[in-house]
């Protein structure tokens, strides 16, 4: 990981400290939760906000003294930077190597943590933070456009007022709102009817790598959705399925085969990715592979599988 440099840590020429390194410096995880939410990239969301802080310090101390509200300035440069990044990468996404899944992130709760501000939202037009992390909403997010996605990620996940996004994206309040319900009305038609609780959804996780295990193909028929889809991501650099499995008995099969070749070395491991219970795959004390499951109605609606190692990065053992 990144750490931002601090090229004027004292004003030039007069050996003072900047007093308010600490307060910019505060605003990092910040922005980091929110870049990786437009991102769906944690490398990249680092990226952005290291450039963010690049421009910060770019500006004179005198330029920087002028802006009344620095972490409202940060966080329009990030936005603006992301909104950049986001058009660049829809480009490499179609020379990018089979299937692409958004960067899975290990379980520790900093990184559903943020803060939000603005005006209070209507319940039904709120995303909360928890929920913003999850990797089907970020599988949703990919179908977005970058306005789209900028728009209601500021807003509904993180209280922006439209005229605050308009100055972003350089388009009316009123076009930013409509940006928002059009991405809001993506969001609503991709939720499951009812959601587990977390508890029950990692009995069905649990039941699910039991079966697996023991290369049981009737229960793992039953623990799936008969529509259910398996996406692999190995970006070229890991051997993983090019193309999504369809269905339910089609995945059974699929699953008990990688049970059939496992190495003897690998182990299943329940973790958290990305705040929902998961599984990852362990070997000689490096997690491989990393799994993440939508589940609807008590069955698994969707499965990814993350093995590219460049989006492997931050797990760790234990």
């Amino acid at each position: 990981m990144t750490t931002p440099s601090r090229p004027d840590t004292a004003d030039a020429g007069s050996g003072r400290p900047d007093p308010g390194l600490d307060a910019i410096m505060s605003e990092r995880r910040h922005l980091i939760n929110l870049a990786y939410r437009l991102l769906g990239s944690l490398s990249e969301a680092e990226d952005a906000v290291q450039e963010t802080y690049a421009r910060w310090y770019a500006m004179s101390r005198r330029q920087r003294e002028t802006i009344e509200v620095p972490g409202a300035w940060l966080t329009t440069v990030a936005s603006r930077v992301c909104l950049n990044l986001l058009g660049s990468a829809r480009a490499r996404r179609e020379t990018y190597v089979g299937e692409w899944v958004p960067e899975p992130l290990p379980g520790h709760t900093e990184w559903i943590s943020g803060r939000t501000g603005g005006a209070a939202l209507d319940p039904a037009e709120r995303v909360t933070l928890d929920e913003s992390i999850n990797l089907a909403f970020l599988v949703v997010l990919e179908a977005m456009t970058p306005a789209e996605r900028v728009a209601f990620i500021l807003h509904d996940v993180f209280c922006h007022p439209f005229t605050d996004i308009a100055d972003i994206l350089g388009r009316t309040p009123a076009a930013c709102r409509q940006l928002a319900s059009s991405a809001r009305r993506r969001v609503r038609a991709a939720r499951p009817s009812t959601t587990p609780a977390t508890a029950r959804s990692a009995d069905v996780i649990r039941d699910f790598k039991q079966a697996w295990e023991a290369k049981d193909i009737t229960a793992l028929v039953g623990l799936l959705d008969p529509d259910a889809t398996a996406t692999g991501d190995g970006g070229g650099l890991a051997t993983t399925f090019l193309h999504p499995i369809h269905g339910d008995e089609q995945i059974a099969h699929a699953w008990a085969e990688i049970a059939r070749r496992k190495p003897g070395n690998m182990t299943f491991l329940e973790r958290t990715v990305n705040g929902q219970p998961g599984l990852v795959a362990e070997q000689d004390g490096a997690i491989v592979t990393v799994f993440a499951f939508d589940i609807t109605d008590d069955r698994i609606k969707h499965i990814w599988v993350v093995r590219n190692p460049e989006k492997l990065r931050h797990w760790a053992t234990g």
